[in-house]
C-alpha cells in the first residue's frame, strides 16, 4: 500500500471474510478495504484502525467518516 502525505480516504467493506485491502477506486481516489468485524457500535471502525496501523507500521486515526462507508484516514505517527 503506497500512500503519499498524510492523510487518504478509504471505502470501507464491513462484515467480510477477511480483513484485506481490495484494491484502488480511482474514479473516488479511495482504497477498497474489506474488514471482518460488523458495522455495529464502533466495532468496524476500531478494526479499520488496528488493520491499518499494523500494516503501514503507523499510527492512524479516523478524521471525519465515522458512520459513513467511505472514511479519510490521517497518519499520526
Amino acid at each position: 500500500m503506497y500512500i503519499q502525505g498524510k492523510k487518504f480516504k478509504i471505502l470501507v467493506k464491513p462484515n467480510s471474510r477477511e480483513s484485506k485491502i481490495e484494491g484502488f477506486d480511482k474514479e473516488k481516489g479511495a482504497y477498497k478495504i474489506s474488514i471482518k468485524a460488523k458495522p455495529e457500535g464502533s466495532k468496524a471502525n476500531i478494526e479499520i484502525i488496528k488493520f491499518l496501523s499494523r500494516l503501514l507500521k503507523k499510527r492512524v486515526r479516523i478524521v471525519s467518516g465515522f458512520k459513513s462507508k467511505e472514511k479519510i484516514m490521517e497518519i499520526i505517527g
